[in-house]
């Protein structure tokens, strides 16, 4: 994808680690509205546009798992009263 290939050559000397991607990637999306991002959408060929669903499936599947695991480790305290 352009736009990936674009970043990659702006920032590749800058990035060490995951938290930099998260800092890259938050910072452009704000510079983007609706329509702008899914023109991005549009622009994508077969192949990217699956691995782009792929990718957002994935990460809200992780998400979701991770979500379980936390609330199967502390229940929500429906009690009250606090002894």
């Amino acid at each position: 994808m352009k736009l990936v290939d674009e970043l990659f050559a702006m920032y590749q000397d800058k990035i060490t680690d995951e938290e930099d991607l998260d800092m890259i990637t938050f910072a452009v999306l704000e510079h983007y509205n609706k329509k702008e991002l899914m023109q991005i959408v549009r622009d994508m060929n077969e192949f990217e546009l699956q691995y782009f669903i792929r990718m957002y499936l994935l990460e809200s599947l992780k998400g979701k798992m991770e979500q379980a695991e936390f609330h199967d480790q502390y229940p929500p305290n429906d009690s009250k009263f606090y002894h």
